[in-house]
């Protein structure tokens, strides 16, 4: 169980073990784009949210209900963030890392959100639960896709 909370112990590096979280997830992401696009990083991001909220929950019975070396709920909304690039780059028919200047804001934009947690990302850390630990960095995930897809619609519409 702490071997998939910690992604594979990523979680253990310090300082700042969410973002380390988050480096980890972008080739593990680029690895599963290339060997089955989009819908294999959706199904790996619907399994490791299951099978993260599982470990989770386990792990956080007695402890702190959000401990930072639990980095599993960073991979999963960081893969969350990614959708826009491999649901574009299978649209358009393209190498993935044409989309690249999606990779750098479905990054920075989810570590923004996890951090500063505004909003729901707030509400749902607040639970104080092991659904809201997965949950807060699921929904910063799709604000990061949505600020990610608004960046590429006024790049594309402006700048070309």
């Amino acid at each position: 169980m702490k071997a998939v909370a910690t992604f594979f112990y990523v979680g253990l590096l310090k300082p700042a073990p969410g973002t380390w979280g988050s480096l980890a997830a972008l080739p593990v992401a680029y690895a599963l784009l290339l060997i089955g696009g989009f819908w294999l990083l959706l199904a790996a991001t619907l399994a490791a949210f299951a099978i993260g909220y599982a470990a989770t929950r386990a792990l956080t019975k007695d402890g702190p209900e959000d401990p930072s070396w639990i980095v599993i709920d960073e991979v999963v909304g960081q893969w969350i963030a990614l959708f826009p690039v491999g649901y574009g780059a299978m649209l358009m028919s393209v190498d993935i890392w044409r989309l690249w200047p999606g990779w750098i804001s479905a990054f920075v934009f989810f570590r923004l959100f996890d951090i500063w947690k505004p909003w729901l990302v707030g509400r749902a850390d607040a639970r104080g639960d092991a659904l809201g630990v997965m949950l807060d960095d699921v929904i910063a995930g799709v604000f990061s896709a949505i600020v990610s897809i608004a960046l590429a619609a006024l790049a594309h519409g402006v700048l070309m």
